[in-house]
Order: structure tokens, then C-alpha cells, then sequence
């Protein structure tokens, strides 16, 4: 299919039937096993995909030998690459180098393999980190390369990056079929709850609960302190949505041009806190610690490319995606007790 016909395709909606584009397509997903690899993987079998997950027991992605071996194990028609080194603000200040190597390691040998392989298209995952740290709100793709990072996560947003540099590159002198997609921060069911390498949403989460039950025995310790003034702004994608824009653009999608993936929903970490505190039913004080940095004023993507080019719109509400995630945290509490 050549670029012009793709644009053809996407302008009229004319999409192919997913289980008929899935059944008989071996598909190697890294990160399989992981917060989004397991929604994601789920969808495939759904649409009834022959699916191969990249077990990082078996396969140490930074080691160009390893991702030869899983290749050749899976000989698949398209890879999707979900696995990263990834975590909150502070497991990134700690590891930058890490985050840096590491992503930078995963993504850049393995794309290029599985061109080697003949892998007949590679989805390759960036991340809202890729923008300028005073990119004009909301974000489109074109101000990529506007200005550096967000300092605090820019080695990763960086390593990440380069994937959209390979995979223009080996489009523009080999013809090679990939896409680099950029969804915003993820949440919801199965979300990582670890406080030191958590995203803001399970982190809140979880200090909202620990404060409530703390309170149980001793009331004046429902308290939480929350980094900075609470005037950024966030747009956070739900999980299962995020699952579904990654399949519908493996399916429709042949441009290596860059792609928002986001809810089009922005809130204030004030409101997100305020809206968690009501929803996990904590009756307690909110400190401001305002020593503490704000970090990235604002951060809203314009997710019209992603309509455009393979339909894709997010579906689950704020409320309701929050909702299910206290919920299955609460509940994973419980069965862990």
C-alpha cells in the first residue's frame, strides 16, 4: 500500500475488517506482561491474532542477541514494541542514565532486526515526554522539535524519541512499514501502585487509602501531602483506550508521521486530588508541599490526527475510568490480605 492510498483510506473510513486483518497474523508484543501489554494482548486474542509475548525472563531486550533469538522463536508479520523502562518523577531524578540506556537499547536495535527479519510492519510506542517542556497547549505534532524535554524526564523522553527518528529513516531509504504513536499518561485496572516508581494517579491513589485506613486507629494521621501547588494541568488516557487506538493504528495506519494518542480531557492535579479524595471517601487534610516542584505547566494533546487517520477516539469518561481503577485497587488490596 503506498502513502497516498493510506491518506485515501483514512479520509473515507474505509477500514478492514479487524479479525480478518488479525486471524493468521503472528504478532510479537514486548511488554506483553505489563500494565498496558496485558489489555493490549487481550484485544489481540479478541480479534483473534496469533500472539507472542516477549517474556523478559527469556529475552533481555538490550541485548541485541536476545532480541535475535525472540525473533526468530516468534517469526512474526508486525511487532508491537510496548516494553520500557518507565516511572514517576522521582524514580526518574534517580535514574536517568538508566531510563536513557535502557529505552534507547530496547527500541533502536529492535526495529532495526526486524527489518533485517523481514517483520512486515513494527508499532513502535513514544510517549508525551517526547515534547518541548513549553510546547503550545494543546500539543500537535509538529511542534516536536520545538525545544528539549521537560528536564526531570527527558533522558527517556529522548531515548524514545529516536524511535520516531529510525523509523522516518528507515521509511525514507528502505520503504520500511512502521509508526511511532505518543499516548499521554496512562491509567486504570492493573496500574503500577509501587510509590517508588508510580505514575501520579496510583501514587495518589494509594497515599488516599493508606491515609484512611491510618485514620481507622488514628485520626489525625489522615493527612496527605501532595508535591507543589496543584496548578499544573494533566490529560491522562484510560488503559483500555489507550489498548484500542494501538490496535486500530497497527490496523489502519502506514505513515511513519507521529500521533497523539490522548483523551482530549485536561484537569488540574488540584481537581485529580480533590476528585480522589472524594472518591476513595478520605476525610482528611491536603498539604501543598510547595517546596516541591510543579514540573511541566500544562499538558494537552490534540488528538485530531488520530481521528483522522484511523478513527480513533477515546471513549471512557475521567469518572468512570478513575472510578474502575479505585475499585480494582481496593479490591486487589483486600485479596492481598
Amino acid at each position: 500500500m503506498t502513502l497516498e492510498s493510506s491518506n485515501l483510506q483514512s479520509s473515507t473510513g474505509n477500514w478492514p475488517d479487524p479479525k480478518e486483518f488479525w486471524r493468521n497474523r503472528r504478532t510479537m508484543v514486548t511488554g506483553g506482561n505489563g500494565f498496558l501489554g496485558r489489555h493490549l494482548v487481550r484485544k489481540l486474542r479478541e480479534r483473534e491474532a496469533d500472539v507472542f509475548i516477549v517474556d523478559i525472563d527469556r529475552y533481555d531486550l538490550r541485548q541485541v542477541e536476545d532480541i535475535r533469538r525472540a525473533l526468530s522463536d516468534a517469526k512474526p508479520q508486525m511487532v508491537i514494541h510496548l516494553a520500557a523502562r518507565v516511572g514517576g518523577i522521582g524514580a526518574n531524578l534517580e535514574h536517568p542514565a538508566e531510563f536513557f540506556y535502557d529505552n534507547l537499547m530496547m527500541g533502536a536495535p529492535l526495529l532495526h532486526e526486524s527489518w533485517v527479519a523481514g517483520v512486515e510492519k513494527f508499532v513502535a510506542l513514544g510517549t508525551i515526554c517526547c515534547y518541548p517542556k513549553f510546547t503550545p497547549v494543546p500539543f500537535r505534532e509538529e511542534n516536536l522539535w520545538d525545544g528539549y524535554p521537560e528536564e526531570t524526564n527527558a533522558p527517556y523522553g529522548l531515548a524514545k524519541k529516536m524511535l520516531l527518528v529510525q523509523s522516518l529513516a528507515y521509511r525514507q531509504q528502505y520503504g520500511y512499514n512502521s509508526i511511532f504513536l505518543m499516548p499521554v499518561n496512562l491509567y486504570g485496572p492493573g496500574d503500577n501502585f509501587d510509590p517508588a516508581s508510580s505514575h501520579v494517579i496510583p501514587a495518589l491513589i494509594k497515599k488516599f487509602l493508606d491515609a484512611k485506613q491510618s485514620a481507622i486507629c488514628n485520626p489525625q494521621s489522615a493527612i496527605v501531602t501532595v508535591w507543589g501547588d496543584g496548578s499544573p494541568t494533566r490529560e491522562f488516557l484510560y488503559v483500555e483506550d489507550a489498548a484500542e487506538g494501538i490496535l486500530l493504528a497497527a490496523e489502519r495506519h502506514n505513515q511513519s508521521d507521529p500521533v497523539n494518542l490522548g483523551s482530549a480531557f485536561e484537569i488540574s492535579i488540584k481537581d485529580l486530588v480533590h476528585a480522589i479524595a472524594r472518591m476513595t471517601g478520605l476525610q482528611g487534610r491536603i498539604l501543598w508541599d510547595t517546596t516541591k516542584p510543579n514540573w511541566q505547566p500544562r499538558r494537552k494533546l490534540d488528538v485530531s490526527r488520530a481521528k483522522e487517520f484511523f478513527g480513533f477516539s477515546a471513549e471512557t469518561s475521567f469518572e468512570e475510568g478513575l472510578k474502575a481503577t479505585i475499585e480494582w485497587y481496593v479490591a486487589s488490596r483486600q485479596n492481598a490480605q
